[in-house]
């Protein structure tokens, strides 16, 4: 069992808290991308079953496996088409939004329901929950932040594609098909230092510990 450990990047009594994690806030993510996009007049999603809760229509099983292995992994992208939008900018930048948004309200619903449990004065009874949500918590600022940053084939990335102008657009939209490539290179090379890191070590710390600070004070 140790070695097995060797190869994860979360310790074996976590898994199960993280498998949960992941299938909730994959699944939010996508199917906030569908319903937005099903709003603006783009069916696409819903057509090939997309605009559902349940995860085995999200989840990718190479990007799920990753997570456990390297840390890092994806979901099964929803498809998008922006020629169904009245206000194709609008509308692609809400879509590209809604996912990484979804992951903050989870991430928000996760810290209220840790103080209020707090506050009955019942959290001692409760200390695996109270595990479950550090992870929980953690894992959705962490998909919040990153799929922000922008790279492709991040949320970010189509926000910037989308507020660019057309002839700038039209050559971000010719290295996407680089965008996995430039990923892994970010994130396994030394490049990661100064992308990758800055945001787990400073940004991340920092919103969790803004968001803890404004529960804190909200029920004590």
């Amino acid at each position: 069992m140790e070695g097995l450990e060797g190869f994860l990047a979360y310790s074996l009594r976590d898994i199960p808290y993280v498998a949960i994690t992941l299938m909730i806030a994959f699944t939010f993510h996508e199917f906030a991308h569908a319903f937005v996009a099903y709003k603006f007049g783009d069916s696409t999603a819903q057509k090939q079953g997309r605009l559902t809760l349940n995860p085995l229509k999200h989840l990718d099983p190479f990007g799920t496996i990753l997570i456990f292995i390297a840390g890092f992994g994806w979901a099964r992208p929803v498809p998008v088409n922006r020629f169904y939008f009245k206000k194709p900018r609008l509308a692609g930048v809400l879509v590209s939004v809604a996912g990484p948004l979804s992951n903050l309200v989870l991430a928000l619903i996760g810290f209220l329901a840790g103080y209020g449990l707090a506050r009955t004065g019942l959290a001692a009874n409760f200390q695996g929950f109270y595990d479950f949500l550090d992870i929980f918590n953690w894992l959705n600022l962490v998909l919040f932040v990153f799929n922000l940053l922008p790279f492709p084939p991040l949320d970010g990335y189509r926000i910037l594609e989308d507020l660019a102008p057309n002839d700038i657009r039209a050559k971000m939209t010719q290295y996407e098909q680089y965008g996995v490539l430039i990923f892994i290179i970010i994130v396994i090379t030394p490049l990661d230092q100064y992308t990758i890191d800055p945001i787990f070590q400073f940004i991340l710390p920092g919103l969790w510990q803004g968001i803890d600070n404004f529960f804190y004070q909200l029920f004590f």
